[in-house]
């Protein structure tokens, strides 16, 4: 398989080199000053790069016939825009807050969770995530999926940052040292706690992730998530 990749920072470099042990072949390192790009040499696209570039990588692919797949946060106001033209174009494309195959197991079991918590309005739901100093956007693009679980499975109506009311779920974010990741969803009560967690214990759990994804989605067309390349149901 030939991949291109966009954005070339730690987490393309990581999928480089999961991609290569994998038997797969990096065809392009593009950044987003890169210019007369040959869409014609990819099998698959993958996009690790800024939030300011990656809507405009996802277009430019899907208007070339190109699969993507997106890690990118930061530029979702624009992903109605994004799956519109995928459909139109009969393209393919997945984008995931976070492509490591134990989160998103983790997303599933916060969201079982949540459904089972509904009807115990006794307990308050909190998120906390842990990054590395590095890491521009907070909350992370994994701690708001978490969120959007737990908000559709309970009376929480929305998440701020560091703010909570009995409608309004909390998210804690902290940047610390080199941490790759690190998120715990907390219930408590004045009787006990319930609390799942999630620790990466480094870079290459989210690279295999893409990979895999970019396997999986070769001769597809339509708008996937990681439930799909999963068979999460």
């Amino acid at each position: 398989m030939r991949i291109a990749l966009f954005g070339y920072g730690k987490m393309g470099q990581m999928i480089e080199q999961v991609a290569i042990k994998r038997g797969h072949e990096i065809i392009a390192k593009i950044d987003e000053n890169s210019k007369n790009i040959d869409y014609s040499t990819m099998d698959v696209a993958i996009d690790f790069s800024m939030p300011e570039a990656a809507f405009g990588n996802i277009t430019k692919c899907l208007s070339n016939n190109i699969p993507i797949i997106s890690g990118t946060t930061g530029w979702l106001d624009k992903y109605e825009d994004a799956t519109t033209l995928c459909q139109e174009k009969k393209g393919a494309f997945i984008y995931a807050s976070n492509f490591s195959l134990g989160v998103n197991i983790f997303f599933e079991l916060n969201n079982y969770l949540a459904k089972m918590m509904q009807n115990l309005p006794e307990y308050n739901v909190e998120l906390e995530e842990i990054h590395h100093t590095q890491k521009l956007d907070a909350p992370s693009g994994t701690a708001i999926t978490l969120a959007e679980g737990v908000i559709a499975n309970s009376n929480y109506k929305q998440w701020k940052l560091d703010n909570a009311s009995n409608e309004t779920l909390k998210i804690t974010s902290k940047r610390i040292g080199t941490v790759p990741g690190t998120h715990t969803v907390s219930y408590d009560s004045i009787v006990d706690s319930i609390e799942i967690k999630h620790t990466a214990h480094n870079r290459e759990g989210f690279a295999l992730g893409a990979v895999t994804a970019a396997e999986w989605i070769i001769g597809k067309s339509g708008v996937f998530s990681m439930r799909d390349v999963l068979n999460l149901g």
